[in-house]
């Protein structure tokens, strides 16, 4: 009797050393930063195909190298929207994240532009610049068209429509503020560790990142569609270096948001203000310059002519010749150039921009 009952007390005791294992086990899984990393396109959804790389196969190679770095760190659980190649819906790849209750997503994708544009870009949800960047929205949220019931899963939403980008901003607006802070780790990566060129960050009206309740970005590591880039892209070295600028900057996200022993990023209201007002006003096919003056006089445009200023052009328009300071496609710099005008004393200066070589009205951009 005495045997039996020693044999139960131990029974008991295991099973309650068992329990507790397996409550610690569960909690600190609980504990877990948890992050869904999305390799854009996929299957019949090839993406991209600019010099004819496929942008489905080099998103996929980022995710899961971005991932299998991840991974190493035992406070981190990455979950894939896709690990082959295979095609995931845009509403299907925001419900994996949202039913994991995950703390970051991170979608990335390659770019492309009919032009030799070059350079990464990294998106958080947000209305502001939406006309600017209204091809490249549509470009990525057109993918819905090769789901079956997009109707039905989408509501109405017409990529082709404006107001339905705009619209579709309000749900994640409580996360944009630690979306930015991420998005500006990622493109800071780029450049200092991958010694790439960054077009920045921007916002943009994207499904993919629409329905997510976490902070979510996109990021375009480059465009297949540029010589040079493109080539770089589709090497292993390239993807290489293009993962751990990512890898890096979530590892250092966590680490911020873990010192604010919190939910959210802290201290941060007045640096994210400033960082959605600057960011990039950049048209790649408009060229803006500052008129400073127009005259009947052929004058060099030389720096002595013009009270020290270079970077100097003419055009000779019916009698007059008139003179431009500067040469962008970023209207901020335009007009970060025409203050400089102004101060040289061309106080009547103003911002121009052509289009295809004719001047056009950039009020309506």
């Amino acid at each position: 009797m005495q045997t039996r009952l020693k044999y139960i007390i131990v029974f008991l005791i295991l099973t309650f050393i068992t329990s507790l294992t397996s409550f610690a086990s569960l909690q600190a899984q609980e504990d877990q930063f948890v992050v869904v990393l999305d390799a854009g396109h996929g299957g019949h959804d090839h993406g991209n195909l600019g010099n004819g790389y496929k942008e489905k196969n080099i998103a996929l190679n980022v995710t899961l190298e971005v991932g299998k770095a991840l991974e190493k760190n035992k406070d981190i659980k990455v979950i894939y929207t896709r690990k082959t190649d295979v095609f995931v819906e845009l509403h299907e790849r925001a419900n994996i994240a949202n039913k994991a209750d995950a703390d970051l997503f991170v979608s990335i994708h390659c770019n492309a532009h009919h032009s030799q544009a070059s350079g990464t870009e990294t998106f958080v949800l947000g209305e502001k610049n939406t006309e600017r960047n209204f091809e490249f929205i549509k470009r990525e949220n057109e993918v819905i068209f090769l789901e079956d019931n997009y109707e039905e899963h989408y509501e109405g939403f017409n990529p082709s429509s404006p107001e339905s980008s705009i619209a579709m901003t309000i749900e994640q607006e409580v996360y944009v503020e630690q979306s930015i802070i991420l998005a500006r780790k990622i493109e800071d990566n780029f450049i200092n560790k991958a010694k790439r060129k960054s077009r920045g960050l921007k916002q943009a009206s994207l499904l993919v990142i629409r329905n997510t309740y976490m902070p979510s970005v996109l990021v375009e590591v480059g465009f297949l569609t540029n010589n040079r880039e493109g080539a770089y892209l589709n090497t292993k070295a390239g993807q290489s270096k293009m993962a751990k600028a990512i890898k890096d900057a979530i590892l250092s996200y966590k680490k911020e948001l873990d010192q604010n022993v919190g939910s959210n990023i802290t201290g941060v209201d007045s640096e994210i203000t400033e960082t959605l007002e600057n960011i990039p006003l950049i048209y790649e096919d408009v060229t803006f310059k500052v008129q400073i003056a127009a005259s009947s006089r052929d004058l060099e445009p030389k720096p002595y002519n013009f009270k020290g200023l270079s970077n100097l052009s003419k055009e000779k328009v019916g009698q007059l010749y008139k003179y431009y300071y500067g040469s962008t496609s970023n209207l901020e710099k335009a007009r970060r150039l025409q203050d400089e005008a102004k101060q040289k004393g061309y106080t009547t200066s103003f911002v121009v921009g052509y289009k295809d070589g004719k001047q056009i009205d950039i009020s309506k951009l």
